[in-house]
């Protein structure tokens, strides 16, 4: 918690110097003390508090001042912070006025001038309303605070930057809280400064792209040196492994991540198969642990940060890359794991864009689960990141349908999966059907149903639909001249020796190693890579053996 804050204001300089005397000798082991001598000045404290997301316990303010009268004041002073007990300070012929204050501004108490000795006549009764106070005190969210719509697509799009940088926030929806409209007024916000953040230091972002509000919540952007002896590209569970092994190992590692380290795998709410983790673990969890292991033997997290290119010598002995970055920087790399994962397909169904982010959303199960309370929820996909969101919104939603074009999970979801939904009353099956068409004014209304057995179309409504369909790899920025198969995975090591062209592009004497590319000292792992297993698991293990692999690279130098 907190320390709370007492605010005095009186405008006699010799009055306010004896108040705050006494108040520091009795309460400033728990409270800040503050003082001013005019109104004005309180009420502009009281409002840069509030921004800053201090508490105030005791308002102190003596009543006749001349910018404002002391009622007057705390009247105002009340619609800022209107848990704070108000005292007033009076003089015998003001004691009328203190009284009719009582009912005015809620008076909690007046004290008549002088109060000596305070021990009798300012500590007991300033005692009691600090007890009662903090007898009644719940304290408020502290921390970043999102005000927006909830089913705006700039909105979600910063939710999901932020849930997936793990870090906490409370969401406030501009149609639904009381607490956004206060919020609105007190930093004098439009609605098309929305979404904005509300910093705890009293820093306000509007509109902001994530990259603009990097900083401020603990990321870089920028590396630290020109040449590393690995950089890791992608920060999902193959790439994290690889940066705990690379740094752990000696090497000067640097892990670079376009979006939110844990990949797919970090949106996962329940991995229950992972090993060492009976009970299982989120996504969050895990990708939480890997990046402070990581950072904390030494590897260099860039994020958001996005390679661009790989510049590559046409010399084989020229060891060396160049990584651009999308700023416009650059870093040199001895060697390159390549562990971008893979994206969810978009959905080909009509209408569909114009709800992504409104009600349509790839992945991000749990950063929107709250807004699909007690209404019914479709999920696309019958993988494990499908039967995992189905679970979590489950808690949620009203009913939750799984959207499936075959006839049922056994050959795509894990058993332990199917047999907590085939006990989950709540969550339904539906085979045979694909999602031709969405509906909706502003936001997601309904889906239309195709069941490719029987060819009928019906329509359903649906507060959100959820999209986890196959994957195509990350490989829009890779250089051509890396083997790729006809889906566009990366090949390595056998299946590179195998192409028709091996001995026209690879002129070393040994042949690829491992988890090689076609170019070497450029490795792949995870997702990305071809003949993945598609697994935490076995990208965690990728990730860590293709260290072993740069360490034989590095050494053959």
């Amino acid at each position: 918690m907190k320390i709370p804050y007492i605010l005095a204001v009186d405008d006699d300089i010799a009055v306010l110097r004896a108040l705050e005397r006494d108040l520091r000798k009795s309460f400033r082991k728990d409270y800040k003390i503050l003082t001013t001598l005019s109104a004005k000045e309180a009420l502009e404290t009281l409002q840069t508090l509030k921004q800053k997301q201090e508490v105030v316990a005791l308002l102190l303010s003596d009543q006749r001042m001349p910018e404002m009268q002391g009622v007057d004041y705390l009247s105002k002073a009340i619609t800022i912070f209107p848990k704070a007990k108000r005292v007033l300070l009076t003089a015998y012929s003001d004691i009328e006025a203190a009284i009719k204050a009582i009912n005015a501004v809620q008076l909690d108490y007046y004290l008549s001038k002088p109060w000596e000795p305070p021990e009798e006549k300012l500590y007991p009764a300033l005692n009691e309303l600090l007890e009662d106070w903090q007898a009644s005190y719940k304290p408020d969210f502290t921390g970043l605070r999102v005000i927006g719509y909830q089913w705006s697509p700039k909105s979600h799009k910063i939710k999901d930057f932020l849930a997936g940088n793990l870090v906490p926030y409370k969401w406030l929806d501009v149609q639904t809280s009381s607490d956004a409209a206060e919020m609105l007024a007190l930093y004098g916000l439009e609605t098309n400064d929305l979404p904005a953040l509300l910093f705890e230091d009293g820093f306000v972002a509007k509109n902001p792209e994530p990259v603009e509000i990097a900083s401020r919540i603990g990321l870089k952007a920028e590396a630290s040196a020109e040449v590393y002896d690995v950089v890791i590209v992608g920060a999902g569970p193959s790439g994290l492994a690889a940066a705990v092994y690379g740094s752990s190992e000696g090497l000067k590692t640097l892990l670079v991540e376009r979006h939110a380290p844990g990949g797919q795998a970090g949106t996962s709410s329940r991995i229950e198969n992972y090993l060492g983790f009976p009970s299982g673990l989120s996504g969050a969890e895990l990708t939480r642990r890997a990046i402070t292991q990581a950072t904390r033997l030494g590897a260099e997290f860039l994020a958001p940060q996005s390679v661009m290119s790989i510049e590559i010598s046409p010399n084989p002995h020229e060891h060396y890359k160049t990584i651009q970055f999308a700023d416009g920087k650059s870093v040199v790399a001895k060697s390159i794991i390549i562990a971008s994962g893979v994206e969810y397909r978009q959905l080909e169904a009509e209408n569909i864009s114009d709800f992504t982010g409104a009600g349509v959303y790839y992945g991000a199960a749990t950063t929107e689960a709250n807004a699909c309370r007690d209404t019914d929820v479709y999920i696309v996909g019958g993988g494990n990141s499908a039967g995992q969101a189905a679970m979590y919104l489950s808690n949620f939603a009203k009913n939750v349908f799984i959207v499936i074009r075959g006839a049922g999970l056994g050959a795509t979801m894990s058993q332990y999966l199917i047999d907590q939904i085939a006990h989950t009353p709540n969550i339904q099956l539906v085979p045979f059907t694909e999602i031709k068409k969405v509906t909706g004014a502003e936001t997601l209304e309904e889906v239309v149903l195709f069941n490719n057995k029987s060819s009928e179309h019906r329509s359903a409504t649906a507060r959100a639909l959820y999209i986890f369909i196959g994957a195509k790899p990350a490989t829009d920025w890779v250089p051509p001249s890396i083997l790729r198969n006809e889906r566009g995975f990366l090949e390595t090591g056998a299946d590179v020796v195998r192409s028709a062209d091996f001995p026209k592009f690879w002129k070393l004497d040994r042949n690829p190693l491992l988890l090689e590319t076609s170019i070497p000292g450029i490795f792949a792992s995870g997702d990305v890579r071809s003949g993945a297993m598609n697994r935490v698991a076995s990208a965690v293990g990728e990730g860590s053996m293709a260290i072993k692999f740069v360490h034989e690279y590095l050494g053959s130098l």
